[in-house]
């Protein structure tokens, strides 16, 4: 039975477009149709037919005047409601920003850090440098502005922009709400006072029951996989693995598309790991899945991090496998015995001592593989993340209300008097009680 009154239209990548956040929703799919009447919209020119047997799939045009045509579609007296999904990858998400800037909605916030997307539309003239700018000003001040400035120089965007003017308002223009998927998120979008915040736990589709336990002889088993940037670790757990090459029995597998595959290539050969380590690229997910539960260690590192919660891990904790985790963000606000956590300023001799623990005691992982599994399974369920789903769709006209009046009290306290006259101080009031959610 559907308990959702409003429809809801998910703006989102699509199978099989290469993201996770693709995948994810095609793991809540069934879940979510279940409660609610759900629409699916793309600007991707092709999907997973078998889609269709969930929800309906509807193309839209950023560029067009009406960016999503909702006309045509009956009445719903339940009202319509809106999620617009954003991640940090221009490819998959640049249209969907671009729609969430002109039009209502709730803010889906894959990562919070989303300098690189925002630049490389700016790159690919789908946002206008002068845009971007005024959202950094508006945001940061005149720090913002010398900082924008070094955005757009050659290179990755620096670390600490990344950390200190992740941009996510950019996105919030008209938002009615904001979904986060980690607490760190949350509290970095309550702050803002902006629109209401929510915060669900990532879900995963869960699979059946699998062993934590894995090979006592043989090669030690190493993973690492998906969109592997160069804030996922990757030369530096090369680096590590080098000399532990002669002491310790392993091979390193890397599934997924790495940063520069001609670079990594050399890396791998300069350090004399060509015998160690293989590069599989994009594979189907049961094949994933096998290597994950024959894993012994799979390596999930990040920094910077975007302020993401990890598909990746959910993934891993539903192997049952052992992971390393960078000890900051999202990752450090994990069960201790769920995961191994890697401090960023002693990274090289943490995984050494931790594979050395592996290579002595091949159990070493089992009990924390198994914990994973048991948190997965107890917080990451798709049914509790669609249930949160439609409890928002839900609050969606009074959030909307709310928004509004919002929006109304920033334009009035931009354009208004001296901060110190009467009226200004009564907006600023006004705008702090209907923000205190």
């Amino acid at each position: 039975m559907k308990t959702s009154a409003a429809r809801i239209h998910w703006v989102s990548p699509l199978p099989p477009q290469q993201t996770d956040i693709a995948h994810y929703t095609r793991r809540i799919l069934p879940e979510l149709c279940s409660r609610a009447d759900v629409v699916l919209w793309t600007d991707a020119d092709h999907w997973d037919k078998e889609l269709e047997s969930f929800a309906p799939v509807r193309r839209f045009q950023p560029e067009a005047a009406v960016p999503m045509d909702m006309r045509s579609l009956p009445r719903n007296e339940g009202g319509e409601a809106i999620f617009f999904h954003v991640g940090n990858s221009w490819v998959f998400h640049s249209g969907i920003v671009t729609m969430a800037r002109r039009m209502p909605g709730t803010i889906v916030l894959h990562d919070l850090a989303i300098q690189e997307l925002l630049r490389d539309m700016v790159f690919n003239e789908l946002l206008g440098a002068a845009d971007y700018h005024a959202e950094m000003i508006r945001w940061h001040g005149a720090a913002g502005a010398e900082d924008a400035r070094r955005v757009f120089a050659h290179g990755p965007v620096a670390t600490d922009i990344l950390e200190n003017r992740p941009l996510f308002e950019a996105t919030m223009r008209h938002a009615v709400s904001v979904l986060c998927h980690t607490g760190p998120a949350f509290d970095a979008v309550a702050a803002r006072k902006f629109v209401p915040a929510y915060h669900l736990e990532l879900p995963f589709g869960i699979g059946p029951d699998v062993s934590s336990a894995r090979a006592h002889d043989g090669a030690l088993k190493l993973v690492q996989f998906g969109h592997i940037g160069r804030n996922r670790r990757l030369e530096q757990v090369l680096e590590i693995l080098s000399p532990l090459a002669a002491e310790i029995d392993f091979v390193f597998d890397i599934y997924g598309k790495v940063w520069d595959d001609a670079f990594v290539l050399r890396k791998i050969e300069g350090l004399g790991l060509a015998g160690r380590v293989r590069i599989h690229g994009f594979v189907d997910e049961p094949v994933l899945d096998a290597a994950l539960r024959e894993a012994h260690l799979v390596f999930n590192l990040r920094y910077p991090t975007m302020g993401e919660a990890s598909g990746s891990q959910l993934r891993i904790w539903n192997a049952a496998a052992l992971a390393a985790v960078t000890d900051l963000g999202w990752y450090a606000s994990l069960p201790a015995d769920t995961v191994a956590r890697i401090p960023l300023d002693n990274e090289a001799a943490a995984l050494a001592e931790l594979l050395r623990k592996i290579k002595a005691d091949r159990r070493f992982g089992e009990t924390i593989g198994a914990a994973g599994r048991k948190r997965l399974v107890d917080h990451h369920g798709p049914d509790l993340y669609a249930e949160g789903i439609v409890a928002i769709a839900g609050r969606y006209a009074e959030d909307a209300r709310l928004a509004l009046l919002s929006q109304s009290a920033r334009m009035l306290l931009e354009r208004g008097p001296a901060p110190a006259s009467i009226g200004q101080a009564l907006c600023r009031q006004r705008l702090s009680e209907t923000l205190a959610l």
